[in-house]
């Protein structure tokens, strides 16, 4: 499985190194799709994963503005973008499943502050990523557990999910349960009133998420599907400045309590690992048997707005890298063994690499 998060189109549209317009590509006389550098390498690897989780921020269609050439033409520039970036990822997405969630950069045609208002009627409130994906993500299902309250709560969740914002799916050895961070809870940052002043949503009833999520981890049985991963866009841990803290407050509880092995994140433009953590606190089993989850966030896949830089460190990160285009590939090597690598795209080098044993007695987690 690799993590592909916060990846935009290729070209003159395209994505740079930290801003810096010498680094961003110019549209070649062939398919741009595999010039890409992360596209090309998922391309070039496409025998070695299985699927593809993207929770959130697609072409970055909402930054047409910063081209002088689209400032006339904002209502197609942006449509033509999302068209070009969809063409482009084809050689992957038309080949291995893409399991995709909601970014900020899904929520409307610019993301300027309060300004989503004067965005066409399809071209706000995550109208395209809605058309996109709706009827192509997965839902919930009955679980294939032999136990009745682990039949009970995945038929809950099977009624509470919201694809593509919220949802469940299973393959192999894995629970895969992804997550929207951006509304439908309180303070969601691109909700009503939230902090990005993007006014989305809500897409479910109050509570609906927190209910699904509830009702889908408490239905993981850990002999049927040992490792439990969660997906979403914001990440509360993360170098650099501060994460999402209503994020945290909403999901954080939940996921530690069912003993999610691994959350996976993007949203800040690099790559970054955690030793498992809850509560800002390293969880002192680290690796080895922890009760926390493990914490990634794999959001240097390239896109116009450039890589962020790694910035002020946290005590329980164990590697960040921001030089170059990368993205995350997860492993699992049996029930007990998770193996997370970093990749530089241009190269497909192994820029990190570790194992997280969990032991996985307990056959419903409940901490």
């Amino acid at each position: 499985m690799n993590a592909v998060i916060d990846m935009g189109v290729y070209g003159a549209d395209g994505y740079t190194i930290q801003m810096d317009v010498s680094k961003r590509d110019t549209i070649p006389t062939i398919d741009p799709s595999l010039n890409h550098t992360t596209i090309n390498q998922l391309a070039k690897t496409v025998d070695d994963y299985e699927f593809i989780v993207h929770p959130g921020d697609f072409a970055y269609a909402d930054d047409w503005y910063l081209k002088p050439k689209n400032l006339f033409d904002g209502e197609e520039a942006f449509q033509a973008i999302l068209e070009q970036f969809y063409h482009q990822l084809a050689p992957i997405s038309g080949r291995k499943p893409y399991m995709a969630s909601p970014g900020n950069h899904e929520a409307a045609c610019q993301e300027i502050p309060y300004t989503t208002g004067l965005c066409p009627a399809g071209q706000k409130n995550f109208t395209d990523f809605m058309t996109r994906f709706g009827q192509t993500m997965a839902t919930a299902f009955p679980s294939t557990s032999a136990i009745d309250t682990a039949k009970v709560n995945a038929n809950k969740a099977q009624l509470l999910a919201k694809p593509p914002f919220w949802y469940s799916f299973e393959y192999g050895m894995l629970h895969f349960t992804m997550l929207n961070t951006e509304t439908d809870f309180e303070d969601a940052p691109d909700g009503k009133g939230g902090s990005a002043g993007l006014n989305s949503g809500p897409f479910g009833a109050p509570n609906q998420q927190l209910e699904f999520l509830e009702a889908d981890l408490a239905s993981v049985d850990r002999t049927v599907t040992p490792w439990l991963v969660v997906g979403g866009h914001r990440p509360w841990y993360t170098t650099g400045g501060s994460g999402c803290g209503p994020c945290q407050d909403f999901f954080e509880p939940l996921l530690y309590k069912y003993g999610v092995d691994l959350a996976i994140f993007g949203h800040v433009h690099n790559s970054q690992r955690f030793q498992p953590v809850v509560n800002n606190t390293a969880d002192p089993k680290g690796m080895k048997d922890p009760k926390a989850p493990m914490y990634i966030v794999a959001g240097g896949a390239g896109n116009i707005e450039g890589l962020s830089a790694v910035g002020s460190n946290l005590s329980f990160n164990a590697f960040a890298y921001a030089d170059d285009f990368s993205y995350g590939k997860i492993s699992f090597l049996d029930a007990n063994n998770l193996q997370v690598d970093f990749i530089k795209s241009e190269t497909g080098e192994v820029l990190d690499s570790s194992v997280l044993f969990k032991s996985h007695k307990q056959q419903f987690v409940l901490q």
